[in-house]
């Protein structure tokens, strides 16, 4: 290959690369630097006997990433308050035409399935990404893992069985969260406590992540009077210069909370049945640094 070609396969491959690395880390700063990695062993290693160079990349991602995890694993961090994945931008438009796939790949990245997937080993976790959100086959996930079929298999069912044990158990409609983002966002901005009350089921949930550098709950706030009640108190202390963008973020309508021209926090609600039964908030500055080029 001469070196535009290898290039020009490597950026082919780029956006799946990334979408391995973010969904087995949760971290698009941890995600980008394992796709540098592989880009580094692609660029300088021998290609001569690469047949399939997606599968390849994959592969060397995959198993970069895995280490990653293990590293973070190892060290032990603590994390000041609830853990919530780093915003991803998912907009995924013409590139995932199949309606289906899109659908899948959108619940894969989504805030609570990623919460649910910290708590698998590392190697569960990439059988799972690897099998549910890019539907690799488990002889080819067994060959990139270095390990039998029969036990990618079983680490497969494993993952299965915990995710979806943990994971919400309804569907989310695009329009209708985008609807009741819009109206739950205006009810707060205008201090407005029952039409709050109205919007959240009873037993809604909030979850704040700062790492302790901002201002958010250290815990879960549960029941819509609480969670309507910090709202209000929040918005009652003003944000220089404050403004919205709306845009998708893990595979579902978020808002973006901008102070000037710096990203301030990311709201995201999980809906169903008409009513909002999670609050994601993310004021976390070094989670939000990849959306200050947002516009």
């Amino acid at each position: 290959m001469t070196t535009d070609t290898v290039t020009d396969v490597f950026e082919e491959h780029r956006p799946v690369l990334l979408g391995v690395a973010y969904r087995m880390l949760g971290r698009v700063a941890d995600a980008e630097d394992v796709v540098q990695d592989a880009w580094l062993r692609w660029s300088g290693g021998d290609r001569a006997e690469v047949r399939e160079p997606r599968g390849y990349l994959v592969r060397v991602t995959t198993r970069l990433a895995i280490d990653r995890l293990r590293q973070i694993k190892a060290r032990g961090e603590t994390y000041v308050g609830p853990w919530l994945p780093e915003p991803y931008v998912t907009d995924f438009g013409d590139t995932v035409p199949d309606a289906a796939e899109r659908a899948v790949l959108a619940d894969s990245v989504s805030l609570a399935v990623l919460v649910v997937m910290e708590s698998l080993s590392p190697l569960e976790r990439a059988v799972f990404v690897l099998r549910e959100a890019f539907g690799y086959p488990y002889a080819d996930i067994a060959a990139m893992l270095d390990r039998g079929e029969p036990a990618v298999r079983q680490l497969a069912g494993r993952a299965r069985t915990h995710v979806e044990e943990r994971r919400p158990r309804y569907e989310v409609d695009p329009a209708e969260r985008r609807d009741l983002t819009e109206r739950f966002l205006a009810a707060a901005a205008d201090g407005d406590l029952e039409g709050l009350l109205e919007l959240l089921a009873p037993d809604a949930r909030l979850v704040g992540d700062s790492g302790g550098k901002s201002r958010a709950p250290l815990r879960v706030l549960e029941s819509a009077d609480h969670v309507g009640r910090f709202l209000l108190g929040v918005t009652r202390k003003s944000v220089p210069d404050l403004s919205f963008r709306f845009l998708e973020l893990n595979g579902g309508f978020a808002v973006l909370v901008l102070s000037g021209d710096k990203p301030d926090s990311v709201v995201q609600l999980d809906v169903a049945d008409g009513r909002v039964r999670t609050v994601y908030v993310i004021r976390n500055p070094g989670k939000l640094r990849s959306l200050a080029a947002v516009r």
